[in-house]
């Protein structure tokens, strides 16, 4: 079979990973002595490896999520009252994988959707389907499905996502059939997946709102006057 075959075949198949790394692999293979088997091995981590990175990418594309900022890149010395230790537990996903639920506190400009979006990306680097959405824009999401006879399909989407972000909760106020639809999901996504949930709005003004979150883990981001 000649390289040039080779190289078809491997753009035929979408190989990428072990198209961009045959050269350098098989000269490497060639002057070590390395066995056919070492060989296979290596390209086939070059593929997996070059499959993950679409994936992740494709799952970036696709989160909705505003920005792309890890967490460290959150600069923990504005925010000194933040739980810098609390932060790094959650960075662990442990809370993911016991589908239990985040709520961040605080005015606006504390960093609450630098966190959640950090968190969301931690969770599509190990696999997780995330998804970032604005409270206000998932309500009329949800009344729009209603009305158009499509609100189980839409629940199946929310209620297969391992992490789903919403964003500015209380930001305006919802109204009774928003509140309704709203609450139907956080019930329906209960202990199927995770949720994240900022709010500029001040604990005890959100606590019939919190009334929903079984097992919740409160974290403050900031009190500032």
């Amino acid at each position: 079979m000649s390289y040039e075959h080779v190289r078809e075949l491997l753009k035929e198949m979408k190989l990428d990973g072990i198209s961009l790394t045959l050269d350098s692999t098989f000269e490497e293979w060639s002057k070590s002595g390395k066995d056919a088997t070492e060989l296979i091995e290596e390209l086939l981590e070059a593929e997996k490896k070059s499959l993950k990175a679409k994936k992740y990418d494709v799952a970036l594309r696709y989160s909705g999520f505003p920005f792309h900022k890890h967490l460290d890149e959150f600069d923990f010395t504005f925010q000194p009252s933040i739980d810098v230790k609390k932060i790094k537990e959650l960075k662990t996903l442990r809370f993911m994988y016991e589908k239990e639920n985040v709520i961040f506190l605080g005015p606006p400009g504390v960093g609450k959707t630098h966190l959640a979006v950090g968190l969301g990306m931690e969770g599509i680097k190990e696999g997780k389907k995330v998804y970032f959405i604005n409270s206000i824009t998932l309500v009329d999401k949800l009344k729009k499905s209603f009305y158009e006879r499509s609100f189980e399909k839409q629940m199946r989407f929310y209620k297969a996502l391992d992490l789903l972000i919403i964003d500015e909760l209380g930001y305006l106020p919802l109204d009774s059939e928003g509140a309704k639809l709203f609450f139907e999901l956080i019930s329906e996504k209960y202990e199927q997946g995770s949720v994240i949930v900022t709010s500029n709005r001040s604990f005890n003004e959100w606590n019939k709102i919190f009334d929903v979150f079984v097992k919740i883990k409160l974290i403050h981001v900031a009190h500032r006057n």
